[in-house]
C-alpha cells in the first residue's frame, strides 16, 4: 500500500509538473516578449520540475578517455550479466597492458553511473571492470530473491572471471562483502584471490564513532524496519509482488540528510539561469539526475544488512557467516589492504574502515596502507576535486605497488 500511495501522489503532481516544465520553456524560449523579465520565475519552474521529476538511471556516458597525452575512445561493453547485476568493462586501446580493476559499487540506493567520475580517472592507467546493479523492482519475481550472502557470491563470481592479477576497489556499503569475499578465498587458497583489495569509506567496525545512520539502524528493532521501511512493487514494474526497500523511501531521507547542500544546488542553478551560465545550469542539472535517481533494494539484502552490519556487527565481532561458513579476514595474507577515510565523512565514521586492519591481522605490516584526507566528506572520497587531486594518486600508487 506505502508503495501505490507514492505512485498515486506522483501521479497527482504530474499535471502541475508538466505545467511548470512548459513554463520553464516557454519563459526561456529567445522569442517570447517575458524572456528578459522572466529569468527567475522560470528557474523557478525548473527547480520544481527537477525535484518532482521522476528520475531514471542515468548513462554512464563516458566516450573517450586520455591515455599517455592522446584521446581515446570508450565503448562499454555488458561482460556478465546476472538477475540482480550486470558486470560491465569499459575498453579502450592501449599501447601497453594496465592492472585490471573490479570497482564494487555499493548496493546502497544510487545507482553506480554515481562512480562515473571514478571509472573515467581509474581508466588512463586501469583496465576497470564495474558492477551495475539492478533496480530490484525491475528484477521479475521468478528470479527469487537476493541478500547479502547472495552479494558475496556475486562478487565472489566476478572476482574468479576477472583473476588473475586483479585489484578490487570497494565503495562504502560494498566494503563488508567484499571483504567477506576475500577472506573466504583466502581461507581456500583460492588462485582467483585478488591482488590487492581497497576499501573506501565502508561500515567494516561501526563500533567506531557512530554516525546518525548508525544510530538510527541500532535504535529501532529489525521488526520495525520491515514495518516502514519495506514495500511491495506495484503490478506495473517488471518485479511486480517483490517485496523492496523503495528508492522513495531512500531519496527522502538523503535529502532530509543534505538540506543545505541541495539548498544551494537550488540557489546555483537559480543564478546560473539569471546570468545565462549554461555550463554551470548543466552541471546543477546532472547533479539532480544524480542525486535524485535512486534504485528500490531487495527486502531481503536490506533487511539482512542492517541486521549483520549495523546492529550486530557481526564482522568485527568475529560473528559473520556465509551460507553457514564463519568469515575470517585472519585468513587474509597477500592481499595487500588500503583503507580510505574522510574527515567530514557523515556516512562512515572515522575509524570504521579503518577498522578492517585489525581485522586482517595476519597481512604482513608493509602491506597494509591507510589513507586519511581530514577534509573530506563521504562523496568526496570518490567525486570531486578531492578524489582526483589527494586519493586518486594514492590509489594509483597503491595499485601500482603490489
Amino acid at each position: 500500500m506505502l508503495y501505490q500511495l507514492h505512485e498515486w501522489q506522483s501521479a497527482a503532481l504530474t499535471p502541475i509538473r508538466l505545467m511548470a516544465e512548459a513554463g520553464h520553456q516557454f519563459l526561456r524560449h529567445p522569442l517570447t516578449p517575458f524572456a528578459p523579465l522572466g529569468g527567475t520565475m522560470a528557474a523557478a519552474f525548473e527547480v520544481f520540475e527537477l525535484a518532482t521529476r521522476h528520475h531514471r538511471k542515468p548513462e554512464f556516458g563516458l566516450h573517450s578517455v586520455v591515455i599517455d597525452g592522446a584521446e581515446v575512445p570508450v565503448r562499454e561493453v555488458e561482460l556478465c550479466h546476472e538477475p540482480f547485476c550486470t558486470l560491465r568493462q569499459f575498453q579502450c586501446e592501449r599501447a601497453r597492458p594496465a592492472p585490471k580493476v573490479l570497482l564494487v559499487a555499493p548496493m546502497s540506493g544510487h545507482f553506480a553511473t554515481e562512480l562515473r567520475e571514478m571509472v573515467a580517472a581509474l581508466l588512463s592507467d586501469h583496465e576497470v571492470y564495474l558492477t551495475d546493479w539492478i533496480d530490484a523492482r525491475e528484477v521479475p519475481l521468478s528470479e527469487g530473491g537476493f541478500d547479502l550472502d547472495d552479494y558475496i557470491d556475486y562478487v565472489l563470481e566476478f572476482l574468479r572471471l576477472l583473476a588473475p592479477d586483479l585489484h578490487v576497489i570497494a565503495i562504502c556499503q560494498s566494503t563488508v562483502p567484499v571483504l567477506a569475499a576475500v577472506s573466504l578465498m583466502a581461507e581456500d587458497s583460492d588462485p582467483a584471490r585478488p591482488k590487492s583489495m581497497s576499501l573506501f569509506a565502508g561500515p567494516i567496525d561501526t563500533r567506531n564513532n557512530p554516525t546518525a545512520i548508525d544510530k538510527v539502524a541500532t535504535s529501532h528493532p529489525l521488526g520495525w524496519f520491515e514495518r516502514t521501511q519495506i514495500a511491495t512493487v506495484p503490478s506495473r514494474y517488471a518485479g511486480a509482488l517483490r517485496r523492496v526497500h523503495p528508492g522513495f523511501i531512500q531519496r527522502t531521507a538523503f535529502m532530509t540528510m543534505n538540506v543545505d547542500r541541495l539548498a544551494a544546488v537550488q540557489l546555483r542553478l537559480l543564478e546560473a539561469r539569471m546570468r545565462g551560465d549554461e555550463e554551470e545550469a548543466a552541471a546543477c542539472q546532472r547533479f539532480y539526475e544524480e542525486y535524485l535517481a535512486v534504485m528500490d533494494l531487495p527486502a531481503e539484502f536490506y533487511l539482512q544488512t542492517v541486521k549483520t552490519v549495523f546492529q550486530e556487527q557481526d564482522l568485527p565481532r568475529g560473528k559473520m557467516f556465509w551460507r553457514g561458513r564463519k568469515v575470517d579476514p585472519g585468513a587474509i595474507r597477500d592481499t595487500a589492504i588500503l583503507t580510505i577515510e574522510g574527515g567530514r565523512d557523515d556516512v562512515s565514521g572515522r575509524g570504521q574502515t579503518h577498522g578492517a586492519h585489525a581485522l586482517c591481522r595476519n597481512i604482513p605490516a608493509r602491506r597494509q596502507h591507510r589513507c586519511f584526507d581530514s577534509k573530506a566528506y563521504h562523496v568526496d572520497l570518490f567525486t570531486g576535486r578531492e578524489w582526483r587531486h589527494r586519493i586518486l594518486p594514492r590509489v594509483r600508487a597503491f595499485i601500482a605497488s603490489c
